[in-house]
């Protein structure tokens, strides 16, 4: 335990910020999933809509500085990945099956 004020109040805000970092990263997480579930049931409206609500997070999140910048740009380049890959195979099936 410490025994400065100052470093009682340090603690103390130390605690308040973690839990607050902690809430902004899972609300990130959550949004993450939720892009992933699109892709996964092919849903590529649900996808862009979910995407364009997670993206802004994270690029808040790293410009906080609460993630850092390399996880944020990796984390959306494999987001943008998978969709542009989904989208790509939605817009030719249609014509392969055709």
């Amino acid at each position: 335990m410490a025994n400065h004020k100052s470093a009682i109040k340090k603690t103390r805000q130390d605690e308040v910020r973690r839990q607050r970092n902690a809430s902004y990263k899972t609300r990130m997480r959550n949004l993450v999933k939720k892009v992933e579930a699109a892709l996964a049931k092919k849903d590529v409206e649900g996808a862009r809509a979910a995407l364009q609500a997670a993206i802004p997070v994270i690029d808040k999140l790293a410009a906080k500085g609460i993630i850092h910048l390399n996880k944020a740009s990796r984390k959306k380049s494999r987001l943008m990945h998978k969709f542009n890959a989904l989208s790509a195979a939605q817009t030719q099936s249609p014509v392969q099956a055709g």
